[in-house]
């Protein structure tokens, strides 16, 4: 059928060692699943059930590099996080199966309009416009679990201009990997080409334009981004 408009552009994640790109289909992001990260931004870190935010899929910047200072914010943040790729789709995924739909992991980056965010909570509004706006989640390319296995444990880290400002461990995460899968499968149904931020350890703070981000993941390598 022709269309009204353009189709719109999918975005293409490079995958490591692959001449293929990995293509986009939603973005969803797990809030506070670090305990250490929940209590700085002053939560009670409990193992409540985890709640989930989105970006469209658009706001990726594949393999880092300048990424724009965005309008309206006077507080923008640095989350660094392991971002799951998946390459199968479902409902209701039980734990024990969920890393069957993994295709692989990246490392990625959070960006968050801080100032908006705590204003919308104040206000109990949601939080698009402080997490889903342009080149709001850049990540690195993303590597095959055939290659870096799954993913439970191992550093993760952030500097900014060479000064480490987040670091923990992939084990220290609320809900792992299978029950992130697992939860947010029993509200929508998942499919090929989705991709989960896990969130992220604390030392979260606020950049500013010219600064250089640089982060990693044991076992999946570096991302690197600079404010312009």
């Amino acid at each position: 059928m022709e269309t009204v408009v353009p189709l719109p552009a999918v975005s293409l994640v490079p995958v490591l060692g692959c001449a293929a790109a990995f293509p986009v289909r939603r973005i969803y992001c797990v809030g506070r699943n670090y305990a250490d990260h929940a209590r700085e931004m002053g939560m009670d870190p409990e193992r409540e059930p985890p709640f989930f935010f989105g970006k469209p899929q658009d706001v990726v910047v594949p393999g880092g590099g300048p990424v724009h200072y965005p309008p309206a914010t006077a507080n923008l943040h640095h989350e660094v996080e392991l971002v799951v790729a998946l390459s199968k789709g479902g409902r209701d995924i039980s734990v024990s199966q969920a890393l069957e739909h993994v295709y692989g992991y990246a490392v990625g980056i959070d960006l968050t309009r801080r100032d908006l965010q705590a204003k919308a909570k104040d206000k109990g509004q949601p939080w698009d416009t402080a997490k889903g706006f342009d080149e709001s989640a850049p990540i690195a390319s993303i590597t095959p679990a055939s290659t870096c296995g799954h993913l439970a444990r191992g550093a993760i880290w952030l500097t900014v201009n060479g000064v480490e400002k987040q670091r923990g461990d992939l084990v220290d995460m609320i809900w792992s990997v299978p029950e992130v899968l697992a939860h947010i499968s029993g509200f929508v149904a998942l499919a090929p080409g989705d991709l989960i931020y896990t969130g992220t350890p604390a030392g979260v703070g606020a950049l500013v334009r010219g600064d250089r981000v640089r982060c990693g993941i044991e076992g999946l390598g570096e991302l690197a981004i600079t404010l312009v």
